[in-house]
């Protein structure tokens, strides 16, 4: 049997009655053995509860500051796939715009060329009317098949203005590369330049020009040559 006794002597050097049990081992011939007890710092986990006590905080922040870094590489790569698509779809926008653009231009320029070929076709029957008027006139006056002739042609140029074709001034005007096209020249009092006869009258269609007038150009007269000296 084992008994907790005190291993101090007594300081006062007096006997100190033992224990019924203490005196009964002693009769029976055991001998007392001291157990400490357990240190009350450890805890009742002992050391090993006592580190992972102390370890705990400092695994809770370890943990929380994965999770923060985690949460913060997420943001970033969802921001960088929100920019990348916000770039594309701009760049889809722009070439939608540019194709629309495009195609609307390839349109008008297709209905303005067939327009074009049209009024090309209809311009000689025009200018063979105004050749018959001005031929007729100048050999039997007027009479109701002039008449009726003029009034075709007052019908084709009306038309002509409803779909915004119209004549080309180019009588008495400075020459335009852009709009006359020059046959001759002739010489003239009038400025070097100057449209002095329109042989064919040209058209524009709004703003493009359907046909060029074909006229004659004024030039400076030449200087008269100098007079021979008198024979002796």
């Amino acid at each position: 049997m084992v008994v907790s006794m005190s291993g101090e002597p007594n300081q006062n050097s007096e006997p100190i009655d033992a224990p019924a049990d203490a005196t009964a081992a002693a009769n029976s011939g055991e001998l007392p053995v001291e157990v400490a007890p357990p240190e009350q710092s450890q805890g009742a986990g002992g050391p090993d509860r006592a580190n992972d006590g102390a370890d705990a905080p400092d695994a809770k922040e370890a943990r929380k500051d994965d999770g923060k870094a985690a949460f913060e590489a997420r943001l970033a790569a969802l921001e960088k796939e929100k920019k990348e698509n916000w770039e594309r779809y701009l760049r889809t926008a722009a070439d939608l715009e540019n194709l629309r653009k495009r195609q609307k231009r390839e349109m008008d320029d297709a209905r303005l060329e067939s327009k074009g070929r049209v009024l090309k076709e209809m311009l000689p029957v025009v200018d063979n009317l105004e050749r018959a008027i001005e031929h007729a006139t100048s050999q039997a006056g007027s009479n109701p098949i002039i008449e009726g002739v003029q009034l075709v042609l007052r019908q084709f140029l009306t038309a002509f203005e409803r779909l915004d074709v119209t004549p080309i001034e180019a009588g008495g005007q400075p020459f335009d590369p852009n709009l006359h096209e020059a046959i001759s020249q002739m010489e003239s009092d009038q400025p070097p330049g100057t449209v002095m006869q329109v042989l064919q009258r040209g058209y524009k269609s709004g703003d493009r020009l359907l046909r060029p007038a074909l006229v004659v150009v004024a030039k400076a007269k030449a200087a008269p040559a100098p007079a021979e000296p008198a024979a002796e």
